[in-house]
């Protein structure tokens, strides 16, 4: 029997545990779903228990057929910036805040300084924890005074795992509260939040043994006790490794709730026009592109313009109206969409942004809503590109993609027309878990290093050309979209002080 590898993926609405073969097979998987509270409009969070509940489900469904002797080691990636305050008996104090939630936007305000900007790699934007972690100072405060550990979703799961507070830094940094120059973290920030560094987890680099898995853990998970557990690394950054992207040139390009492109780079440079984020191979860092709604906009759609709706001959929502938009020539009849429906991030960051349909007449229809929609996601990745570029060590060849958005061959093709360069799709479905278990791979010594495990666990398929027609149809309208937003920049300012009076 060949031997295996596991990773598990935590994100936002659910666990997914995977068993990898060395060549990159899926060999066996699981899952479970997780529940999103909403408590307040811009809140987002989660009781961290249910991450462990749902890691110990995907786990054992996953193991169903598998002889866990073949299993040698597994390690983990998650959904970034989330973090929990837990008490002194490690239990939550309160329900973890998710990257998704923007409360802090008065303390981006005060505290969204180009210093932090320039230790963290991260403009100034409600995603971080460092900024929720001052809201909790100012409106919680009780909550900081009877925290003894503050934990990210890698740093929970691994102490479930192992018993020790350990977190790899490509998991820890995206909180905010590292100083991505030396990798450590950074005690200026720590002042400012005014907590010690001894209520967060150790850091060890992604790849290096977090610890074994311990005899109480790996009987609630039906493994054996002993396999190493190897330091993970956030979702980004693990997608980017799925793909097998180790060097410059080559980007990815994760469709998911939002969306989310990357680049590698073996030198630190702090810019408003990406975040930069810890690298999954130590020493080196990604750089983002964050469109904040990908599929997000798909399933606004189809709760608005097509609930409670009877298609023929069974089809989904999706393939219905991906057929629909298919109809509509590219440009959706002068229809644009500025997709800011959980604002504006790279290159502006502007949290007041709001999302935008320009241009309606009476001769549209809600298939042109569709096409424009993604169009406007296409069109707002080129603008992030444009700024980012400039910046990187070499141009982008070519886009590695993955995430659920992919399935749809229309927008495939559409991100290859606007950005006039091709988009092929990852070997596998599941390139965030897939870079978790290469991690793992080399971690427990069955690859010999992260480029043997690249050259062996990932492949690429389903290339998209770009269409010259369409590609300069496009060119045209990208102008008059880049003009958007800058015009309307003050009306969202405006539109955000004038809400601001109305709820006080």
């Amino acid at each position: 029997m060949t031997d295996l590898v596991l990773s598990v993926d935590c994100s936002t609405s659910g666990v997914k545990c995977i068993a990898w073969g060395l060549d990159g097979t899926q060999v066996s998987s699981g899952s479970s779903s997780l529940e999103l509270s909403i408590p307040a409009q811009g809140y987002g969070e989660q009781d961290p228990r249910d991450w462990w509940n749902g890691f110990v489900q995907a786990v054992r469904s996953c193991m169903q057929y598998i002889d866990q002797s073949r299993v040698k080691g597994f390690a983990v990636t998650h959904q970034r910036e989330t973090f929990a305050c837990l008490d002194s008996n490690d239990a939550p104090i309160r329900p973890a805040m998710l990257w998704l939630d923007v409360r802090a936007g008065e303390q981006v305000n005060r505290y969204g300084t180009e210093r932090i900007h320039e230790l963290t790699g991260k403009p100034a934007n409600p995603t971080p924890a460092f900024y929720k972690l001052l809201w909790l100072r100012e409106n919680e405060p009780e909550t900081l005074e009877r925290t003894k550990h503050i934990v990210d979703v890698h740093a929970y799961l691994a102490h479930e795992l192992t018993g020790e507070w350990k977190t790899s830094v490509a998991s820890a940094d995206p909180l905010g509260l590292v100083d991505l120059a030396t990798g450590e973290y950074s005690d200026e920030i720590l002042e400012i939040v005014g907590i010690d560094r001894s209520v967060l987890p150790e850091l060890v680099q992604p790849g290096d043994v977090l610890g074994a898995l311990s005899e109480k853990a790996a009987k609630t998970l039906g493994l054996s006790a002993g396999i190493p557990i190897i330091s993970g690394a956030g979702d980004g950054q693990s997608a980017g490794l799925g793909a097998g992207i180790v060097g410059p040139g080559v980007a990815y390009l994760n469709v998911g709730s939002g969306l989310i492109s990357g680049f590698y780079s073996e030198s630190y440079a702090p810019s408003s026009a990406y975040r930069a984020m810890a690298g999954t191979i130590p020493g080196t860092f990604n750089y983002e592109l964050f469109v904040g709604a990908g599929t997000l906009m798909v399933s606004w759609f189809m709760k608005t313009f097509a609930a409670n709706q009877d298609l023929p001959g069974g089809l989904s929502k999706e393939v219905f109206w991906e057929r629909q938009a298919q109809d509509i020539e590219p440009g959706a009849g002068g229809l644009f969409v500025l997709p800011y429906w959980n604002g504006q991030l790279t290159p502006y960051w502007d949290h007041n942004a709001r999302g935008v349909m320009m241009g309606f007449t009476g001769a549209h229809q809600s298939a042109h809503v569709y096409r424009a929609m993604l169009e406007g996601v296409a069109f707002e990745l080129r603008l992030c590109l444009e700024e980012a570029e400039p910046k990187l060590s070499e141009q982008i060849q070519k886009f590695i993609a993955m995430g659920g958005g992919t399935r749809s061959p229309l927008w495939c093709q559409i991100f290859s027309d606007v950005l006039n360069r091709p988009i092929v799709l990852a070997g596998s479905d599941e390139a965030t878990a897939l870079g978790a278990g290469i991690l793992a791979s080399v971690g427990v010594g069955l690859h010999a290093n992260t480029d043997v495990a690249v050259r062996s666990m990932t492949t690429t398929r389903n290339p998209y050309e770009p269409n010259e027609l369409n590609v300069a149809r496009y060119e045209k309208l990208y102008q008059t979209y880049r003009t958007i937003y800058p015009a309307l920049k003050p009306v969202f300012l405006h539109a955000a002080q004038d809400s601001e009076v109305a709820n006080d």
